[in-house]
C-alpha cells in the first residue's frame, strides 16, 4: 500500500469514528436516526438475521405444492394475456374514460360494504357507506364520479371475509386461487358470497346486463387489474411466493383488526 492510500485509509477510518461518537442526529419529528451508526456483520450474525427472516414469512400453509404451482400459473397468465390487455386498454382508453370505469365498479362494491359494515355492527361505518352510495349514484351519475370522497368520505371496503374474521372464524389454511391471487379458505368463501350477494341485490340492473352482455365482466376483470399496482417478479426474491403469502396473511389480519 502505497503512502497516499495509508493517510486516505486513516482518514476515512477518524471520519468514521468521529461521526459514530457522535449523537444520531434528531428528524423533524424528534425521532432520531439509529441506522446511522448502525454496524453490518458479514459473519454468523448476518447469516442468523437471514435465517430468522425467513422465518418470519412462514406462514401455515398444508397445500403449498398446489398453491405454488397456481402461483406460477398466475405468474404467466399475468405476464402473456392479463398485461398485455392491461396496456392496450390504457392505450385505446383516455384517463377520464378509466377513472369513470373504475369509480362505477367501485360505487358497486358499496353494496356488499355496506352489508358487511350492518353484519359487524359497525354503524358509523355503514353510514359512511350509505351516505357514499347515495351521493355517487346521484351527484356522481350512478357512480362515475366520486363527489363522496371530495366531501371528506373515502371508501371504506369490508367484505363477508372480513365479517367471518370479525366473529372468530379462523383462516383455515392458505389458498391460492387461480387469476384472483392470494387468499385462505375463509376468505375464498368470503368471495363467493360477496359475490351472490352482489348479483342478489343487482344495484342498477348490473348484474342483469351483465349476463347479456359479458363484455361488462371482461371490462370489470381488466380494470381491477389494472387498478393493483403489484406485478409477479417486481419483488426480485427467489421467496416472493413466501413474502406474498406473509404479506396477504398479515395485511388481511390488520383489516379484521382496524
Amino acid at each position: 500500500m502505497t503512502e497516499r492510500a495509508r493517510l486516505v485509509a486513516a482518514a476515512l477510518l477518524l471520519g468514521n469514528l468521529a461521526h459514530a461518537a457522535e449523537p444520531p442526529a434528531a428528524d423533524g419529528d424528534g425521532f432520531k436516526r439509529p441506522l446511522d451508526s448502525l454496524q453490518f456483520n458479514s459473519g454468523r450474525d448476518q447469516r442468523e438475521f437471514e435465517r430468522a427472516s425467513l422465518a418470519t414469512l412462514n406462514v401455515p400453509d398444508p397445500w403449498e405444492r398446489w398453491n405454488r404451482r397456481v402461483y406460477y400459473f398466475n405468474y404467466r397468465l399475468d405476464e402473456w394475456v392479463l398485461l398485455p390487455v392491461v396496456r392496450g386498454y390504457r392505450y385505446v382508453t383516455p384517463g377520464f374514460v378509466r377513472s369513470g370505469v373504475r369509480n362505477f365498479f367501485g360505487n358497486l362494491g358499496e353494496i356488499p360494504s355496506l352489508l358487511n359494515s350492518l353484519l359487524q355492527l359497525r354503524g358509523r361505518r355503514a353510514l359512511d357507506t350509505g351516505t357514499r352510495l347515495l351521493l355517487n349514484t346521484t351527484l356522481g351519475v350512478a357512480g362515475l364520479w366520486d363527489p363522496a370522497t371530495r366531501m371528506g368520505l373515502p371508501r371504506q371496503s369490508e367484505d363477508f371475509g372480513q365479517t367471518l374474521g370479525a366473529y372468530g372464524v379462523p383462516t383455515g389454511p392458505y389458498l391460492m386461487l387461480p387469476v384472483l391471487g392470494p387468499s385462505n379458505l375463509r376468505d375464498a368463501g368470503g368471495q363467493l358470497t360477496d359475490l351472490l350477494t352482489a348479483n342478489r341485490v343487482d344495484y342498477l340492473n348490473v348484474a342483469t346486463a351483465s349476463d347479456a352482455h359479458p363484455e361488462i365482466s371482461a371490462l370489470k376483470a381488466v380494470d381491477r387489474r389494472d387498478g393493483i399496482p403489484f406485478r409477479y417478479g417486481q419483488l426480485n426474491s427467489p421467496f416472493e411466493y413466501n413474502q406474498i403469502r406473509y404479506v396477504y396473511t398479515r395485511a388481511r389480519q390488520l383489516q379484521i383488526e382496524e
